[in-house]
């Protein structure tokens, strides 16, 4: 067992130099620390990442602190009391990273990894989703795709396999876009993927020539305005049925695998259209489900999608993690652990999404934010040959 000692948080920055949160956990078998990353694009049915604010969460944790010691926590579900105290105080970011800290104490005194924790049984490794293209609001040059992600799904034999691949891949589409954008200019975006002035059916067409399984990240919420998609690159407006019928044709024309937000966050309906229409295509719920599981039975019931996002800190409750991994595995849906815009070198992604058993992982490819993730992931693939 592990018996706390203190609690304690500090800000540090992530990948975008803008501040996050790191927990200090004081042990009998030691100290640990775990951070948490940020969202640009934000779901409006997320958890707030602060309560108030991050200093004040700070403040919250150091109130909390002498409370905790003595706090004896053993397993997993342990989680639940240390939610039951602090969990309406803080929020989801200082949460997530709090329980992550904990697992990492627990992982020492049991001598497991922390997947093992979750659950000692695993054995299927997440397919990689990376992010080797950007627009929205993850880049900064004026004209880019109205997407928001482009991204590679490889299937090759292992995690190392995969992410050799995508990586001389995401090399390689810099020569690409020299040659297709004239206003290329070299530079990545908050996610470490290519910036181009290109729009996402351009984008598509070089993406499609690659041969790999892959995908876009629509993020359609972040430009939907007054019932209406705002497109700005080529300026046009799209009602919801014209936005079905687009999409449609971009999944059928162009054989997209993988298909995350096409509609807003309210727009469960739409979801469903889609899905009816290409229920062999994996149509994602990230904005409209948020890691939720209150908005992930509302899509069930509604049959609004096959696949959904799991980003921990949207909850911030690892126990409500767990409780939506298992309510979309009962019901066929897949599950995609992902990483936020704004990261930090924390790797503790990799080993939830194996614990939990995750169909795939969403990291971005390069970047050493993004490549802790991965490589940790290949760690338990070697550890477990």
């Amino acid at each position: 067992m592990v018996v706390v000692k203190g609690v304690f948080g500090k800000t540090i920055l992530d990948s975008r130099k803008e501040k996050t949160i790191q927990v200090l956990l004081k042990t009998d078998v030691g100290e640990f620390s775990a951070s948490s990353p940020n969202g640009k694009s934000r779901g409006k049915y997320e958890k707030e990442p602060y309560k108030k604010s991050i200093d004040n969460d700070i403040k919250t944790l150091r109130k909390f602190s002498d409370y905790f010691s003595e706090e004896v926590i053993e397993e997993f579900s342990d989680l639940l009391g240390v939610e039951d105290t602090v969990g309406d105080f803080v929020g989801a970011n200082t949460l997530f990273a709090f329980e992550s800290a904990i697992l990492k104490a627990m992982s020492k005194e049991q001598k497991k990894d922390i997947w093992k924790l979750v659950n000692g049984e695993g054995r299927k490794f997440p397919r990689l989703v990376g992010n080797c293209i950007g627009g929205g609001k993850h880049s900064h040059n004026e004209k880019k795709p109205d997407f928001q992600e482009f991204l590679l799904i490889p299937k090759e034999k292992t995690v190392k396999e995969s992410f050799e691949l995508i990586k001389k891949i995401k090399d390689n589409l810099k020569h690409e876009l020299k040659i297709s954008d004239q206003k290329f200019k070299d530079k990545k975006n908050d996610e470490d993927a290519w910036e181009t002035s290109l729009n996402e059916k351009e984008v598509l067409d070089i993406v499609k020539k690659l041969q790999v399984p892959f995908g876009v990240d629509i993020a359609a919420s972040t430009f939907h305005k007054r019932h209406k998609y705002i497109y700005e690159n080529p300026a046009l407006k799209r009602t919801r049925e014209e936005q079905i019928e687009y999409l449609s044709s971009l999944i059928k024309n162009l054989e997209l695998f993988y298909v995350e937000d096409p509609f807003e966050e309210n727009d469960f309906e739409s979801f469903s259209k889609l899905l009816k229409r290409f229920p062999n295509r994996l149509i994602v719920g990230d904005d409209l489900t948020v890691t939720n599981p209150e908005r992930l039975k509302k899509a069930i019931s509604m049959k609004s999608v096959n696949a959904l996002i799991v980003k921990p800190n949207q909850i911030g409750s690892l126990i409500e993690v767990k409780n939506v991994c298992e309510l979309a595995r009962k019901n066929n849906i897949k599950t995609i652990f992902s990483h936020r815009s704004g990261e930090t070198t924390e790797n503790i992604l990799a080993d939830l999404a194996f614990g939990f058993q995750a169909d795939f992982i969403k990291t971005g490819i390069t970047g050493k934010e993004r490549e802790a993730k991965i490589r940790r992931l290949i760690e338990i693939e070697k550890n477990l040959e």
